[in-house]
């Protein structure tokens, strides 16, 4: 690079620092409500509901400290992206050899291929309930529309796709929390419900499938690409303090609203649907929504499950696209990234496979991603070598390997059932 170009650079990225420190906070939020619809996908409506309807409100406290530990999780990931510069896939491969960074881009690949496996086979469902579509072509339809949502993400094009994907959050949040507001919650019990408690394996299985479905790795790996993307780089001390500002209250809010949808719908099941048999399967639950609230409930409830397939499934193409550049630093088209991750669901769709099992086996294939995911964000973020002096104070990084080790025990559970066959 010529004097001139690095003379010209500085004077780009003066007037950019220029221009994020004249902005009101308002216009820097976004990145975490692309982020938060990993916490509202199809993954969780079966847990979420099956809970309620099984044990209650028993299980409302792992939603709660879910939600918690995914508001810190994923500022860890926004500060990783603000401070450093790079997203948490480039930092893991600039700092492995080529054989394990392979070995770790396999199992990130996996994840994200088990992420798009479960929006998709969601959105089919939607479809399935609102217009009789058979699976196959539901598909088809939601990887054609995710297609086009993705087509909005680019260079200079961040914004436009944030604002798209917090309209479909927005239906997402409707169709899930109406059915909440004509159910006779018992708000008593609802607080009963925030001690926490078990009762039996069954209810320690689906305390691990809610969490496994609540904190997502593609998640992890794309909220410190989000910010990098949309405020760009190079910035001095000060703006880095103000986005870091900035994404503290994106993400309370971003996951204040994904955490809401997911307890209205535990709270919804625990009223109006203690009992019901089928509750298991997104299927059975729109039935019963149907018949015990009303046929427009059931329709709202397909409304946001539709919209929560299409936005879950364009962000996890994104992250996806995140990953591979990243560790293998390769950049590919993400419509073609979207058509390859697209091929597994649908040729499952096709087989005739029971879609609420590979639900189940793609919650578990994440489950064993998190991990590769939580430790190196932790052990990155408390390294003053790379953070300077924006690493982690020393009660946050206890607050981390607490949250770590909570969400590893849980999830290493829920795969031990699954193996063993209690799923």
């Amino acid at each position: 690079m010529t004097v001139a170009e690095q003379e010209a650079e500085r004077e780009e990225r003066a007037g950019q620092q220029g221009k994020i420190g004249k902005r009101s906070l308002i216009t820097l939020l976004g990145p975490a409500f692309v982020a938060s619809i990993a916490y509202v996908d199809p993954g969780n409506v079966a847990a979420n509901l099956s809970a309620g309807a099984e044990f209650g409100y028993l299980l409302v406290w792992v939603l709660v400290a879910a939600n918690l530990m995914a508001v810190l999780v994923q500022y860890l990931s926004a500060k990783l992206g603000i401070v450093t510069d790079h997203s948490l896939p480039e930092l893991l491969g600039l700092r492995m050899k080529r054989g394990p960074r392979l070995a770790y881009w396999g199992q990130a690949e996996l994840v994200a291929a088990a992420t798009d496996l479960a929006e998709v086979i969601g959105g089919a469902i939607a479809l399935k309930i609102l217009f009789d579509l058979p699976l196959l072509l539901g598909g088809v339809i939601v990887g054609a529309v995710s297609m086009g949502l993705l087509l909005l993400q680019g260079t200079g094009r961040q914004r436009r796709f944030e604002f798209v994907i917090m309209g479909l959050l927005l239906i997402i949040t409707i169709g899930f929390m109406a059915g909440s507001f004509v159910s006779p919650i018992d708000w008593r019990q609802v607080g009963g419900g925030l001690l926490p408690q078990f009762e039996g394996q069954q209810s320690v299985l689906l305390a691990a499938s809610m969490l496994g479905a609540t904190v997502m790795p593609h998640a992890i790996y794309l909220h410190s690409s989000l910010v990098k993307d949309r405020h760009g780089v190079g910035h001095g001390t000060a703006i880095k303090r103000r986005l870091l500002h900035a994404s503290r209250v994106d993400v309370v809010l971003g996951l204040f609203i994904a955490g809401s949808v997911n307890i209205a719908m535990l709270l919804m099941a625990a009223a109006a649907l203690p009992g019901i048999p089928g509750t298991d399967t997104i299927e059975g639950a729109a039935a019963a929504i149907t018949e015990h609230l009303g046929q427009g409930i059931g329709i709202v409830f397909a409304v946001g499950l539709l919209a929560s397939g299409l936005a879950s499934t364009s962000v996890g193409s994104y992250a996806g696209a995140t990953i591979m550049a990243g560790l293998l630093k390769v950049r590919i088209p993400i419509l073609a990234r979207r058509l390859v991750t697209l091929i597994p669901a649908l040729l499952i769709l096709g087989s005739g496979f029971d879609p609420t099992r590979a639900l189940i086996l793609s919650q578990v294939l994440l489950s064993i991603g998190i991990p590769f995911a939580l430790i190196p964000l932790v052990k990155l973020t408390s390294s003053r070598t790379l953070m300077g002096e924006f690493v982690n104070p020393v009660w946050l990084r206890f607050a981390a390997i607490g949250v770590v080790a909570v969400i590893v025990v849980l999830n290493v559970a829920l795969v031990a059932l699954t193996i063993t066959g209690s799923v």
